[in-house]
């Protein structure tokens, strides 16, 4: 499976694209714990023993790509839960936002209410009811500038208008539904390819650049194996176009 960064015995690594969802109840709709079962099932040893064990330890938005770890063991799944359970399981994410940040770096803490029923995430104050407190810190990496034709009444003007989209890093203190795309939206840096938190000119921009997904990879995963203790450290350079301008020496 050409996803797959690292396998052992007891843990799978992989790469989630942005588009499939890492796991879904869905009939006819491609996830990644489906598939990962399906690779088990044809390459493990003990083949005909029913559907193989797949531990799900944490989850990225369905638009979103990035690095995931999976265990092959009940006990390799104990062991990671506890990690991202206590927070000794880091995550590093690139995020193209439209704008670019006030600080080049700093932490961002706020309140935010799950809405379930809207599948949205809302800054709310402290008393909020079951409002809960997602904190994030950031780095700005790169800012670039986009020039595309100011269209008016169906004809191009002689000008052409300038935005700027920037990279940000970003590694998460909590880990909250929605955190990022919400945090980073409320100070006026919403994600590219967002149409849930996005602002008029973020989503504008997204639908003439091509950007169907949101603009967010989890790049960068480290934690200590679950079974020998090893520490262990990935990272992956995001396959998305929008990311591609950012990672080009030329520029």
């Amino acid at each position: 499976m050409k996803n797959i960064i690292y396998e052992d015995k007891d843990i799978l690594v992989v790469y989630k694209p942005a588009g499939i969802a890492t796991q879904t109840a869905r009939t006819c709709q491609q996830d990644m714990v489906s598939e990962l079962k399906n690779y088990l099932a044809k390459t493990t040893k003990d083949k005909g023993r029913g559907e193989p064990y797949l531990g799900v330890v944490h989850r990225l938005d369905q638009p979103v790509s990035g690095l995931l770890v999976f265990a092959k063991s009940s006990r390799a799944a104990a062991g990671l839960c506890r990690q991202t359970t206590d927070g000794r399981m880091k995550k590093r994410y690139y995020a193209v936002v439209y704008g670019t940040p006030k600080e080049p770096a700093g932490k961002l803490e706020d309140y935010l209410y799950k809405d379930g029923k809207n599948n949205q995430s809302l800054i709310v104050d402290k008393e909020f009811p079951n409002a809960k407190k997602a904190v994030l810190e950031y780095k700005l990496v790169k800012t670039l500038m986009v020039f595309e034709e100011d269209v008016n009444m169906g004809e191009y003007r002689s000008h052409s208008k300038e935005r700027e989209v920037s990279l940000v890093e970003i590694k998460l203190i909590t880990g909250r539904h929605h955190q990022i795309r919400a945090q980073l939206s409320h100070r006026d840096m919403p994600l590219l390819g967002d149409t849930r938190y996005g602002s008029p000119k973020s989503k504008e921009l997204s639908l003439k650049a091509g950007c169907r997904n949101v603009a967010l990879c989890a790049y960068k995963l480290a934690f200590c194996h679950p079974v020998s203790g090893e520490n262990l450290e990935f990272e992956k350079q995001p396959e998305g176009e929008i990311f591609l301008p950012f990672f080009t020496s030329s520029i």
